[in-house]
């Protein structure tokens, strides 16, 4: 079987470079290229993408050796169905290695028809570093790299403010745009580089805050046969996604008529602020991952979708999103709840295996950040307990203490918290569990005992889980409160 390349599939490679990306990793080509394909295929955007590897070691020489060709394959559930995709991204112009060739680095900066910069470096990527120099070839960090690369483009178009840029960088961080601006600042100010410069990079370019959100398992190498099976070329970089695809990216018209993905079926959001669509992500995606782990740990599931499907743990899980969960949030309840069900959708998907304990990493703090929100906010509102995010708040506590009915629990977290907890449980009562956890302002940054009732039901949530099992435990607690 031949190399995959663009001989091999009659593909051509003449696009004009309008976007430079930073990273190549299975994220970005599973997302990015993707969206920027859909714009060529379906607005005739005519849009090439040149990827800069951000670090030293990367995946460019396999993408350049390969004509920036590779094989998505999208795979999962949309609307009750099962969906299997795939399609060959041609839209890669150059993989550029700046640690081998950093004037070729430079010269994407003198590309006529650059428009953007896209970026995902991981969460750790958008730092300052301020041993980076403007003459090291290149700086070490992804915000230097950037500095320094519209510092060319500003001199070699004599600071033309029709030549500035879009940034639009997709780590997840919060205000990832933001904070990526206020360090190329910060550079600029640290090199000692001209106040003309600094105006272009804040009057020429635009930086926008967003939000992603696609699972990419990335090289699928446990199934690799079955899916090279489905080609005729040898693709070295295939890579795999579900299908579900959302991308908030704040702007207003301008932005809009850049990227005019309203004009595709593509769920691309300009919104002024990304921050309800952020609060609803948390919330509903992450805290009902969150709530669902100790509590179907519990109960004895392994798997995101063995939860989600199974006749009483499901059930449980949708109620705390749909009766407890989207009560607590601001925007359309229509809204809500069709993201929500495309939630449901994506832990049902058949082709990831999601295991619980493989998210079951710093399940204290992640609570107090996606779920207890919820849960406070609920009691606010209306001035009760939410039932079954408060059972879930008593099985994080019970998951914690390692074991439960003779199986031990895959806690990871850090351990002066694992220790503490441990030792909470080996000395008291239920009431006790609940007041010291509770009352510890280390976890919850407040006094959880302060919340009318909190306590009481935690305390009785766990004398029930102990003493009748999951299941029963929360019947018996569900009717317990009600009364």
């Amino acid at each position: 079987m031949n190399n995959l390349n663009r001989q091999l599939t009659n593909t051509e490679n003449t696009l004009p470079i309008k976007v430079v990306q930073f990273g190549e990793g299975n994220f970005l080509r599973a997302f990015v290229e993707y969206a920027f394909q859909k714009l060529n295929k379906e607005v005739d955007f005519n849009a090439g993408i040149a990827v800069v590897q951000p670090i030293s070691k990367g995946l460019v020489s396999m993408l350049n050796d390969q004509n920036g060709l590779y094989t998505l394959f999208t795979k999962g559930i949309k609307e009750g169905k099962e969906i299997e995709e795939k399609e060959l991204i041609t839209n890669i112009v150059k993989g550029i290695d700046p640690y081998q060739d950093f004037n070729a680095y430079l010269e994407l900066a003198k590309k006529e028809e650059l428009q953007f910069i896209i970026s995902n470096t991981t969460e750790a990527g958008i730092a300052y570093v301020e041993s980076d120099t403007p003459d090291m070839a290149p700086p070490s960090s992804f915000p230097a790299k950037l500095t320094v690369l519209l510092q060319h483009r500003f001199n070699h178009f004599s600071g033309d403010v029709k030549k500035g840029l879009t940034i639009i960088p997709c780590e997840l961080i919060n205000y990832n745009s933001d904070t990526l601006k206020k360090i190329v600042l910060d550079y600029i100010e640290l090199w000692g580089w001209s106040e003309g410069f600094k105006s272009w990079v804040n009057n020429a370019c635009t930086f926008h805050n967003t939000l992603v959100d696609r699972i990419v398992p990335g090289y699928p190498k446990d199934q690799i046969e079955e899916y090279n099976s489905q080609l005729d070329y040898k693709d070295n970089l295939i890579v795999s996604a579900e299908t579900f695809f959302l991308w908030v990216i704040e702007g207003g018209e301008d932005l809009k008529a850049k990227l005019p993905f309203h004009k595709t079926d593509l769920d691309v959001k300009i919104v002024n602020d990304m921050q309800p669509f952020r609060t609803r992500k948390v919330r509903i995606l992450n805290g009902a991952h969150t709530a669902m782990v100790p509590f179907s740990l519990l109960y004895g599931n392994e798997t995101v979708k063995e939860s989600v499907d199974e006749a009483f743990t499901g059930p449980f899980i949708q109620s705390a999103v749909f009766e407890e969960i989207i009560p607590t949030l601001d925007m359309e309840k229509a809204e809500l709840e069709a993201f929500a069900n495309a939630v449901f959708d994506r832990f049902r998907n058949p082709f990831v295996k999601h295991m619980l304990s493989s998210i079951a990493l710093n399940s204290m703090s992640k609570f107090k950040v996606r779920v207890l929100p919820s849960l406070l906010q609920y009691v606010e509102r209306k001035e009760k307990l939410p039932v079954h995010l408060v059972f879930a708040f008593a099985c994080l506590l019970q998951f914690y203490k390692g074991e439960f009915e003779n199986r031990s629990m895959p806690v990871n977290d850090d351990q002066a918290i694992m220790d503490d907890l441990k030792s909470i449980w080996e000395t008291s009562t239920f009431e006790e569990v609940a007041q010291r956890v509770l009352e510890n302002t280390n976890y919850w940054d407040q006094d959880l005992t302060k919340v009318k009732g909190l306590k009481e039901g935690v305390a009785l949530a766990l004398k029930n889980l102990n003493t009748l099992g999951v299941q029963k435990g929360f019947e018996q607690f569900q009717d317990e409160l009600k009364a």
